[in-house]
């Protein structure tokens, strides 16, 4: 059966082509196919879209570009007013303790990392001897005193006598001027000679009370030094701290100065080696911040206490002397004392453990 004319003129038009993914032949009648279904008209949509497609990349792109610098930028604004350092590490005095005596250790009283006051018994050594010797000089300085009382009862009675002599040689001048034919020559020589002897044994009982007291001072020095080495048998704690390393158990023998133990304080700062190049806005008093891993992700808050005048190259054992004429120059790092206004309490912070401070220095 013949088509219809009508469907005949459908199928021939454009309409039809597009519609079955043909492009229509300008030049005649024939049909190209399109490439995957697409015809030449969604081609060119395509590439139509394609140039606006550009334009909105690099303004994309633009976009992108500016807000990392202005990211930077407001990043460096802020870090140029910091300074810090990973070289830093909690600092302090830390005391040793050692005995003053030798001895036998009866007692150590305190246990590893104990918190301790000044005043508290750390460590007790045999106070068998110190005794002995404090009730010996006791008893001499007793003894010293009871000669003493004696020689001052010994001068009274030498002063006495030696006053009564002299008045006795006295009454015979004055009768051999009144009355000279009433005094020999021979008593006045016996009066003389009486009032020598007197003298002298008066000067000689206050020579013996002069040494009997100086005796009584000896012994009082041997006393304060007797009760001092028996004081020493009990070691006790020269500050507030946490006791490390103890090294002494019941039982040992210890040596005078012979380390026992070690109290780390509980003031503690930090010291920074900062480079040279870090100094020029830093001053005393500016305040910094110090991140403590040992305290988790809490921030220290601290100043800065004061900054060494000098290289730490400066203070070693052989400090580094320039005289062949090779020289390199170095960037050299400078110790910072920052002070810690509080610590947590929770916080284990010891000498040695790092820290990275931060000073606002603008």
């Amino acid at each position: 059966m013949a088509p219809d004319k009508d469907e005949y003129a459908w199928a021939e038009s454009g309409e039809a082509r597009r519609t079955a993914g043909f492009a229509p032949n300008e030049g005649g009648p024939g049909r190209v196919p399109g490439a995957a279904g697409e015809s030449v008209y969604d081609k060119g949509r395509t590439r139509q879209s394609g140039k606006f497609r550009i334009p909105l990349i690099l303004i994309g792109a633009v976009i992108a570009v500016a807000l990392l610098s202005l990211d930077g930028w407001l990043w460096w604004m802020n870090a140029r007013q910091y300074e810090d350092t990973d070289d830093a590490f909690i600092d302090t005095h830390i005391v040793y303790v050692s005995p003053q005596i030798a001895g036998l250790v009866t007692a150590v009283r305190v246990n590893d990392n104990q918190l301790v006051h000044k005043g508290d018994v750390l460590v007790e050594i045999n106070s068998a001897d110190a005794q002995a010797r404090l009730n010996q000089i006791q008893a001499e300085k007793a003894q010293a005193g009871t000669q003493y009382q004696q020689s001052l009862d010994t001068e009274k009675g030498a002063a006495a006598q030696a006053e009564n002599a002299e008045r006795e040689l006295a009454r015979y001048r004055q009768l051999q001027r009144t009355l000279p034919a009433a005094v020999s020559q021979q008593q006045i020589d016996e009066a003389t000679a009486a009032d020598d002897n007197a003298t002298a044994q008066r000067d000689a009982a206050e020579q013996q009370v002069s040494g009997a007291l100086a005796q009584i001072n000896n012994y009082d020095a041997q006393l304060s030094a007797a009760q001092l080495s028996l004081g020493y048998t009990r070691v006790v704690a020269p500050i507030d701290g946490h006791i490390a390393q103890r090294s002494v158990a019941a039982g040992d023998y210890v040596l005078l100065g012979q380390q026992m133990l070690a109290i780390v304080p509980l003031q503690m700062w930090v010291t920074a080696n900062f480079k040279e190049t870090q100094f020029a806005d830093m001053r005393v008093g500016q305040s910094v911040t110090v991140k403590v891993d040992a305290c988790g992700s809490a921030e220290l808050i601290g100043h800065v206490d004061s900054i060494q005048r000098g290289a730490g190259q400066a203070f070693e054992i052989l400090p580094p002397e320039n005289a062949t004429g090779n020289y390199v120059k170095v960037v050299q790092r400078v110790p910072v004392k920052i002070a810690l206004d509080r610590i947590p309490p929770d916080c284990p912070l010891g000498p040695g453990i790092s820290v990275v401070p931060r000073v606002k220095v603008r």
